[in-house]
């Protein structure tokens, strides 16, 4: 486009070889990111409802440091991270079968 030409004389090849000009050649659109929502529980007894156990069995779950990457814990206050929980029960369960006590 002859940039001496007025905006209101261009055609739409000028705009668009200008804009190419300008922009560059990159006609992809841009990359949007993909936010998972993580479910989180709260508590023992969070982990208890998520795991359909009983309060001692949630207990020995969590002592046995198979769901601790899945835990944050500061002081009294637990917050479980349940799809990574399950994931990581699942992992173990395939590992060393479905007949072993935590």
């Amino acid at each position: 486009m002859n940039k001496e030409k007025p905006l209101i004389q261009a055609t739409l090849g000028d705009l668009r070889s200008l804009i190419d000009e300008l922009v560059g050649d990159k006609h992809e659109a841009p990359k949007e990111e993909v936010k998972v929502k993580r479910k989180y529980v709260y508590g023992l007894q969070g982990l208890c409802d998520l795991l359909s156990c009983s309060t001692s069995t949630a207990a020995r779950i969590k002592r046995s440091g198979v769901i601790d990457a899945a835990i944050s814990q500061h002081g009294k206050i637990i917050v479980v991270d349940a799809d990574l929980a399950i994931d990581l029960l699942n992992i173990r369960k395939r590992r060393i079968g479905n007949n072993r006590k935590f």
